[in-house]
């Protein structure tokens, strides 16, 4: 005889978190990514540690960066080399570049919705890397998890800000601190449930 009540079922199909989207960046003691011309000297300059803060497991957890055509285009004339073993997506008004790598594409779209469909594709989480009009622009849609800012020691007096200046109250949780051997302190936050 059974046993009255509801019976449970096994799912065969395995639990997944979403994906989640997190701005993983450096930023000067004064809040700044980058000089007003984008130079990041102050930043390049620094001696990497070990497992260069954390980033080299981060990059594990990703497979989909995002960021704008200024941040492309200087992540370029870095070195950076783009290529399809993930996904690069650039948030840009123009049309793509004709020598732009294979794995690299180009979207005007509007970010709420596009940001929804990629959360529904499977993959592991997203880095929107920059620039702050862009960061900016996710935060007001409301399409950011996380972010992590790596506080690098040191004011540079202007600059790019983390994220563009608009009017705006986002709550956050910190989630951790780790401090560095060489003063630099990352700091780890979750936007509130109810400002995503």
């Amino acid at each position: 005889m059974k046993p009255k009540g509801r019976s449970r079922r096994k799912s065969s199909l395995p639990l997944t978190r979403p994906r989640r989207v997190i701005v993983h960046i450096a930023a000067s003691a004064d809040g700044y990514i980058a000089r007003p011309d984008g130079d990041l000297e102050w930043l390049t300059s620094r001696p990497a540690p070990e497992g260069f803060y954390g980033m080299n497991a981060f990059m594990k957890s990703i497979d989909t960066m995002l960021l704008g055509r200024k941040t492309y285009e200087a992540s370029l004339g870095l070195g950076a080399k783009f290529d399809s073993k993930s996904r690069t997506i650039v948030f840009s008004r123009h049309a793509p570049p004709a020598d732009a790598p294979s794995g690299v594409e180009f979207v005007s779209d509007a970010i709420g919705p596009f940001v929804k469909r990629l959360r529904e594709q499977p993959g592991k989480d997203i880095w929107l890397m920059g620039g702050g009009d862009l960061i900016a622009s996710f935060l007001d849609d409301r399409a950011i998890d996380e972010f992590v800012v790596s506080v690098v020691p040191v004011f540079i007096g202007d600059g790019i800000p983390l994220i563009a200046r608009r009017h705006r109250h986002v709550p956050l949780e910190l989630q951790s601190v780790e401090r560095f051997d060489d003063g630099l302190v990352q700091l780890h936050y979750r936007l509130q449930s109810d400002s995503r």
